[in-house]
């Protein structure tokens, strides 16, 4: 029997999963039987991708600048990466603005239904303002702050703490290439074998993929709110997809224009990680696998997907802008308001700068959403209406900001002169080891 692909195994795991968790909801004991003897799996799978996230930033970014031998190289790469990544997430919210003006979901929604998921959802909904009402506390350079760790053993404790990690990676890279070559040979020995180290745990943990894959549709099933719930948003959720699948074309076209690389082989590549990140809602949870997919099978050079997945993955959420820029104003439209061109445009550059202050972990864009109603004077309660459906939200908007990651750093390797044919070109052989 032939082997499925990686991504299709995942696909299958998904289904599987889905059907599983119907199957034993008709039973009394099923959705406990669920939470208690499938879900735990789901969570081990995620404890073990978060468990080398961290390592695995440190190690490739430390090999990666130390690879580029000089500073110039470095400033060249870092200012397209971050100039691209701005440019995608602004055409993210506008292209979010633009569906959610023209669906216009909020007049789907009536009294009744707002009224029940305020009740339903309040106290959850508290929860995320009190998170978000910490931050508007802070000064107007709180941000730089909290960008320099005071100590990286105690950031290096957290996923959240990502921009602290990366700037102790950058600052300990730029170190090693100003010192003696000879003198940084031993050191940079030590990190080209510890991410290679990283990496092939990476290719261990995607074995069982499909399993915790598996564990995770079957909990979120059993765990979601009401099919009435759901249906009131539907028309809301459906604007948020629909914008995401055009950030999707948006970016086939760019990997197409700019690289000349067909849009089979793009979505080939990169599907493995496009559907965990679907599952696991967390970009950082994603990164090993995104940066062995770039890497190993769209052909960037170790040296560039190095730099520019980590950063991507804590700075770029075009998905989580697209939403951003929806679900306030569906927000808006419930509540009967009318936003102004300029309010709009305000919109864009305020989802633009949350986005890149937002933590690649689950639901973070929720909390930075508060910042953007907060700016267009859209009532902070309407958070409210839209938490029932933002899991799978969630969910897919995970999959733009790691599909925008991939795009950008091919971009990036393309413009350096570093994109060339895939290490691997039979995927379904990939992980047959």
């Amino acid at each position: 029997m032939k082997k499925l692909a990686l991504h299709w195994k995942i696909l299958l795991g998904m289904v599987v999963g889905v059907l599983f968790a119907l199957l034993l909801t008709n039973f009394d004991w099923g959705s406990n039987f669920i939470g208690d003897w499938v879900k735990p799996f789901g969570t081990i799978f995620i404890s073990s991708l978060k468990l080398i996230a961290i390592p695995l930033i440190l190690a490739a970014l430390i090999k990666g600048i130390s690879d580029l031998k000089d500073i110039s190289s470095l400033s060249k790469m870092g200012m397209r990466t971050i100039s691209i990544y701005v440019i995608t997430t602004v055409i993210a919210v506008s292209i979010g603005l633009t569906v959610v003006s023209l669906v216009q979901p909020g007049k789907t929604i009536n009294e009744d239904t707002r009224n029940e998921l305020v009740e339903a959802y309040g106290g959850d909904a508290d929860a995320k303002l009190q998170a978000a009402a910490a931050q508007k506390d802070a000064g107007p350079l709180q941000a730089l702050i909290d960008l320099v760790p005071s100590n990286i053993v105690s950031a290096a404790s957290s996923n959240r703490n990502m921009l602290q990690v990366i700037f102790f990676a950058v600052f300990f890279g730029i170190s090693l290439i100003l010192i003696p070559e000879e003198k940084a040979k031993t050191v940079k020995d030590f990190f080209d074998g510890l991410n290679e180290v990283i990496l092939k745990m990476v290719d261990l943990i995607m074995l069982a993929a499909p399993y915790g894959v598996f564990a995770l549709m079957a909990a979120l099933v059993v765990e979601a709110p009401s099919a009435d719930l759901f249906a009131a948003l539907g028309m809301y959720a459906v604007s948020v997809v629909f914008g995401l699948l055009l950030m999707v074309v948006f970016y086939i076209v760019l990997v197409k224009v700019f690289t000349k690389k067909s849009p089979k082989f793009f979505l080939n590549g990169i599907a493995p990680a496009q559907l965990l990140a679907f599952s696991t809602s967390s970009s950082a949870a994603t990164l090993p696998v995104t940066m062995e997919r770039v890497t190993e099978h769209l052909g960037v050079e170790e040296e560039v997907s190095s730099f520019v997945l980590p950063i991507g993955a804590t700075i770029n959420m075009d998905g989580t802008s697209l939403y951003q820029a929806v679900a306030a104003v569906f927000i808006a439209q419930a509540f009967g308001m009318d936003l102004s061109f300029g309010t709009q445009l305000g919109i864009i550059a305020t989802a633009t700068l949350a986005s890149i202050g937002s933590a690649a972990v689950p639901g973070a864009g929720m909390v930075m959403l508060v910042g953007v109603l907060g700016y267009a004077g859209i009532p902070e309660a309407g958070l409210a209406l839209i938490f029932a459906v933002d899991r799978p939200l969630d969910m897919c908007r995970t999959v733009i900001n790691v599909t925008g990651d991939a795009t950008v750093s091919m971009l990036v390797a393309k413009s350096q002169g570093k994109l060339g044919d895939p290490k691997v070109k039979n995927w379904d052989d990939t992980y047959a080891k």
